[in-house]
C-alpha cells in the first residue's frame, strides 16, 4: 500500500509518497507567495494551499498505481487564523504564524487577563503568533468580517476540510491557538467567550493519527485517487517533524531548522515550564511535549544570502568560512526580523549586526547569521536546562541542517550530538507515519517510529570549540537586553 504526506509549509507544500516500509518513493514540490501586507504582517491565501495540492499530488502519482494509496496525512504551519463564512468560502487571507500585528492583544491577553490565568486555563501564555489573539485584533479592526465567522481553522485543517468537506483539526496543532484546554484536551469555554466565539465555530478535536473522512468525490476525480482513501487530522508540522525523526514517547528531543526554528522535548506526561517561556503542547503520538520556536532560523540565511548578497548559492557563501574562524567570529547577529517568540516574546525585536570593522568580511556576516540562529535555539534549550530536564543528544531536522557547517556551529553551540534520520523529510516524513496508523499499519504512532525511522549519521561536538563557543553565547545573550529599550523607537 501507498500513502501520502503533505507538508503545508510557509514557503511551499511538500508531497511525499511512501510505501509501508518507509520507503520515500517521490517527492513534490509546489511553491507559492508570501504576503507581508504592513511591517510584521505576513499573510497568505489559503487558495493557494489547495492549489498547490490538485497540482502537486497528481504529479506525485504519475506513473504509480493509484489504487494502492489508502491514506492520505497532513502536517502544516501552525497558528495561522483561517476563517470562513456560512457558505465556506475564506473571509480574508489567513494571518500566519509569524504575523506580529498583535501586540495591543498580547498585551490585554498577558496583562490585563493575566498570565496565570492563561496558563491555568490553556497551559500557556499569548504570544503574537497564536490564534487567539489574531481573533480578538479581527473583531476589533476588522468587525464585520468578524461577525460573518462560521467556522475557524488552522491551516492543515483547510486542506483537510477541502479533501473531505470535514471540519476538524488535532489536538497539537489546536494546542497552538490559546484556546485549548491541553492539558484536559477540549476546547476551553472561558477562552471561546473571551474571543466572541461559540463551540460551533470551533473544528472537531482529534488524535493526530485519527481518520477524519475520505475523499469527496470530486475531488478523488481531480486527483486521480479512489474515493474511499482514507484522510486522517494530521499534525502541527513540529509535531509532525518529531515523529518524522522519531522524536516521540519520553525524553526525545528534536530541533527543526526550517523558516522557524524550534527545540521540541517530548514526553508522556503533561507538564508546564512555570515561567511560560517554552510552549506546553499536545504531541502527535498521544502524549505532550514543551517547545521553544524562535520566528526566523533557515528564513534569516535566506534573507542574508538573497535579499542582501543576492545570491541563492548558500553553500558556496559558507566554503569561504573556515573551521579556525569557528567561535572566534568577533560579528554578532541577532535574528528576530519578524520579532522574537521564545523565549523573549517581543514583537518589537528586531534582528541586528554588532560588532563590525572595517576588516569585517563577507564570509564573517554569513557566519555571524548562522551563529545566532544557534545561540537563540539556545535560548530555549537554556530554560530546558533551568527545568531539570536532562537533554544529552537531539535530533535535527529542517532545511537548515543540510548544511553541515550549521550542523558543526549547532552542535557546538549546544554542546550535544545531533543525530541526523535516513529520511530527512520531517513533517511529510511524519504525516505519512500518522496515516499508516490511522489506517491500521501500526498499533501507535511509538510502533511506526520504532519500525520506519533510522538514524544515519551523527554530528558530535568537540570540547575545544563547545569551550569557546560557551564564551561566545554569553556575550551574545547581553545584546538582545542592551537594545531592548531601542527597538519599539525604531518602529
Amino acid at each position: 500500500m501507498l500513502y501520502i504526506g503533505i507538508d503545508l509549509g510557509t514557503s511551499a507544500c511538500k508531497f511525499l509518497l511512501t510505501d509501508t516500509d518507509g520507503t520515500v518513493k517521490r517527492t513534490v514540490t509546489e511553491e507559492y507567495p508570501l504576503s507581508f501586507p504592513h511591517p510584521g504582517w505576513s499573510e497568505q491565501e489559503p487558495s493557494d494551499w489547495w492549489n498547490a495540492c490538485l497540482n502537486g499530488i497528481p504529479k506525485l502519482l504519475d506513473g504509480f498505481d493509484c489504487s494502492l494509496v489508502r491514506g492520505i496525512a497532513a502536517g502544516g504551519q501552525m497558528h495561522g487564523l483561517v476563517a470562513l463564512d456560512d457558505s465556506g468560502r475564506v473571509l480574508r487571507p489567513a494571518i500566519l504564524w509569524n504575523d506580529g500585528r498583535t501586540g495591543e492583544e498580547v498585551t490585554y491577553l498577558n496583562d490585563m487577563i493575566g498570565r496565570d490565568i492563561l496558563s491555568a486555563r490553556t497551559a500557556n501564555i499569548a504570544f503574537a503568533g497564536f490564534t487567539a489573539p489574531k481573533l480578538l485584533w479581527m473583531r476589533r479592526c476588522e468587525p464585520e468580517l468578524f461577525a460573518r465567522i462560521a467556522r475557524i481553522m488552522l491551516p492543515k485543517d483547510y486542506l483537510v476540510y477541502r479533501l473531505t468537506g470535514v471540519c476538524s483539526t488535532d489536538y497539537s496543532d489546536a494546542s497552538g491557538t490559546l484556546l485549548l484546554d491541553v492539558k484536559n484536551r477540549v476546547w476551553s469555554p472561558e477562552m471561546l467567550s473571551l474571543c466572541g466565539l461559540k463551540q460551533e465555530q470551533l473544528p472537531q478535536l482529534h488524535e493526530s493519527f485519527s481518520p477524519v473522512g475520505t475523499l469527496l468525490p470530486a475531488v478523488a476525480a481531480a486527483l486521480g485517487l479512489p474515493e474511499h482513501v482514507t484522510v486522517c487530522a494530521g499534525a502541527g508540522d513540529n509535531a509532525a517533524a518529531a515523529v518524522g525523526t522519531g522524536t516521540v514517547g519520553d525524553g526525545g528531543c528534536n530541533i527543526s531548522l526550517g523558516t522557524s526554528g524550534t527545540i521540541f522535548i517530548s514526553s508522556e506526561s503533561f507538564g508546564v515550564d512555570p515561567h511560560n517561556a517554552l510552549h506546553s503542547f499536545a504531541h502527535a503520538d498521544g502524549g505532550y511535549h514543551l517547545m521553544g520556536c524562535m520566528l526566523s532560523a533557515a528564513s534569516c540565511n535566506k534573507w542574508f544570502c538573497e535579499s542582501i548578497l543576492h545570491t541563492d548559492g548558500y553553500a558556496r557563501e559558507q566554503e569561504a568560512i573556515k573551521t579556525e574562524r569557528l567561535g572566534r567570529n568577533p560579528v554578532y547577529f541577532l535574528p528576530y526580523l519578524m520579532g522574537e517568540r521564545s523565549p523573549v516574546n517581543d514583537t518589537n525585536a528586531r534582528g541586528t549586526f554588532i560588532g563590525m570593522t572595517m576588516d569585517t568580511s563577507r564570509a564573517d556576516l554569513v557566519q555571524a547569521v548562522l551563529e545566532g540562529v544557534a545561540f537563540a535555539i539556545r535560548d530555549s534549550f537554556e530554560v530546558a536546562k533551568n527545568l531539570n530536564i536532562p537533554i544529552p543528544r537531539s535530533n535535527i531536522c529542517g532545511g537548515g541542517s543540510r548544511s553541515p557547517l550549521w550542523k558543526t556551529i549547532l552542535a557546538n553551540v549546544l554542546g550535544i550530538p545531533l543525530d541526523i534520520v535516513k529520511t530527512e523529510q520531517g513533517p511529510g516524513y511524519g504525516a505519512a507515519l500518522l496515516a499508516m496508523v490511522g489506517c491500521g499499519e501500526f498499533a501507535s504512532v511509538s510502533e511506526a517510529a520504532k519500525a520506519l525511522v533510522e538514524v544515519k549519521d551523527t554530528v558530535r561536538p568537540d570540547p575545544d570549540l563547545t569551550a569557546r563557543y560557551e564564551e561566545k553565547y554569553r556575550r551574545f545573550r547581553e545584546i538582545y537586553p542592551a537594545c531592548r529599550e531601542l527597538f519599539p523607537k525604531l518602529l
